[in-house]
């Protein structure tokens, strides 16, 4: 097995606990869903959250899953003009026998736009 990583990002609709924990939550379980993954390939998650993002990190999704055995560690992602605002992304470490062009990497709602050179 390879190690390789697996990339996402998603947006909330407020700074609230609950939309933060909601938005990660559907990001992880589709990262994990569309690439076949089970949770005990996952060696470590690394979340970035947008600045004003600040009622709760987002790797409190993590333990709502059950996750608890993976580590995890949150990051404020640079303060840059014009960046989608309210802005979750995610890095996950994981074993795969995958190639790495057979990953999908996962961008939901407004978060698409970063990468729209990307199958949905």
């Amino acid at each position: 097995m390879r190690v390789r990583a697996l990339r996402g990002a998603t947006t909330t609709g407020e700074n609230t606990k609950e939309d933060i924990v909601s938005a990660t939550t559907e990001l992880l379980e589709e990262m994990l869903d569309r690439n076949d993954v089970g949770t005990d390939d996952v060696i470590l998650i690394i979340f970035t959250s947008t600045p004003e993002l600040t009622a709760e990190f987002p790797a409190a999704a993590v333990r709502k899953l059950g996750l608890s055995h993976i580590p995890v560690i949150c990051a404020r992602e640079l303060s840059v003009e014009g960046a989608l605002p309210r802005t979750v992304r995610a890095m996950m470490l994981l074993y795969t026998e995958k190639a790495r062009e057979q990953l999908r990497h996962v961008y939901l709602h407004e978060a698409r736009q970063l990468r729209t050179d990307l199958p949905e």
